[in-house]
């Protein structure tokens, strides 16, 4: 789901280099990621953690990894932004995502009666409308 956001991200934010990492257990890692802005131009490296809230992977990890990471290239910046937190848009994403899945697991009390699955679960098995009290 990172690089798809990722990619989603580049294609309608304006920013030219876009390049997603992961802190740790998968590639490309955060010096992979830091090592590709760079290589595409980038004089200054934002970092944002796709994070609901900070932690200490925000506050610590994180900015050891970048700093880590930049060691290598002394001319490039890098900030490392705030997560999602409490964000005014958050409120309207929670609410559009309730919506759907309800629209998607009980049709007939939203009157919507064509269920088409949703960018989390598409039509799998593992959609959240399968953990709820919906009769098969």
């Amino acid at each position: 789901m990172l690089h798809a956001a990722a990619a989603t991200f580049r294609a309608n934010s304006g920013y030219a280099i876009v390049e997603p990492a992961h802190m740790e257990l998968a590639q490309p890692d955060i010096p992979t990621a830091f090592q590709r802005c760079v290589e595409q131009g980038a004089e200054i490296v934002i970092v944002f953690p796709y994070f609901l809230s900070p932690g200490r992977h925000w506050s610590e990890d994180i900015p050891r990894l970048v700093q880590n990471a930049a060691v290598r290239y002394p001319d490039v910046q890098w900030l490392v932004t705030a997560p999602f937190g409490l964000h005014p848009a958050m409120n309207q994403i929670i609410k559009d995502r309730i919506r759907h899945c309800l629209e998607q697991t009980f049709p007939s009390a939203t009157n919507d009666a064509s269920p088409i699955g949703c960018d989390v679960c598409g039509t799998e098995p593992r959609c959240s409308s399968r953990n709820s009290s919906r009769a098969p």
